[in-house]
């Protein structure tokens, strides 16, 4: 596949250190999720560039390689980034088959040194999938665990109630009760979309075709 932004990356100018390598972070791009990190040559980088899918230099083995080619996880970029050093690069991509890591992890920051073993994303998406948790694992006196127990009915009273907050806090020109009714609204919009088993990259796939 053909990339439409090989042309943005000045590959002579990127700083490589003394072997030749520049560290690339690889991010998701509907939820920010950092993936991987690993090392790009010119060559391999040009060929990231090209084809659209991401090639790095493996070390071990000191050889290029395809990600994903054996596995078929494969990275579509969706845009490539340099910091101000020119000694970092940054992709965002769309991992196939949601496993990034050679452990079979989405991320190969999974290790933690706490109870929560999900990788950070963005505040919606973590929040999304405390919510998801409370539903599959429910606690005792979680305004969550309610809502989902009261069903349907009620998680789509609650959204209608938060909508109209919202609009009579635009009335008002309250900046921070706008900002707390929309909190408000989104939480509640997320208990719905959990209750109905529809994962939240979804509405950031449609998110995304609205920027075209």
């Amino acid at each position: 596949m053909a990339s439409d932004f090989s042309h943005t990356i000045p590959i002579d100018q990127i700083q490589y250190n003394e072997q030749g390598l520049v560290p690339a972070i690889i991010q998701d791009y509907l939820d920010g999720t950092v993936l991987m990190m690993a090392w790009m040559s010119p060559e391999s980088l040009r060929k990231t560039l090209e084809t659209g899918e991401t090639w790095f230099w493996s070390r071990s083995r000191q050889q290029l390689w395809h990600k994903g080619e054996t596995s078929g996880h494969l990275q579509t970029v969706k845009a490539v980034r340099y910091d101000c050093d020119s000694d970092t690069l940054l992709l965002t991509v769309e991992q196939v088959g949601e496993i990034a890591c050679h452990k079979g992890q989405r991320s190969c920051f999974h290790q933690v040194d706490s109870a929560i073993a999900r990788t950070p994303a963005d505040t919606l998406s973590e929040l999304y999938h405390v919510i998801c948790d409370r539903r599959d694992y429910p606690k005792e006196n979680s305004y969550t665990c309610r809502l989902m127990a009261e069903g349907d009915n009620q998680i789509l009273k609650k959204i209608g109630e938060e909508t109209a907050e919202v609009v009579m806090a635009c009335q008002d020109d309250d900046s921070d009760a706008i900002a707390s009714e929309v909190a408000d609204l989104f939480y509640h919009t997320l208990v719905a979309l959990s209750y109905h088993n529809v994962d939240i990259k979804e509405v950031y796939r449609k998110l995304q075709q609205r920027k075209r």
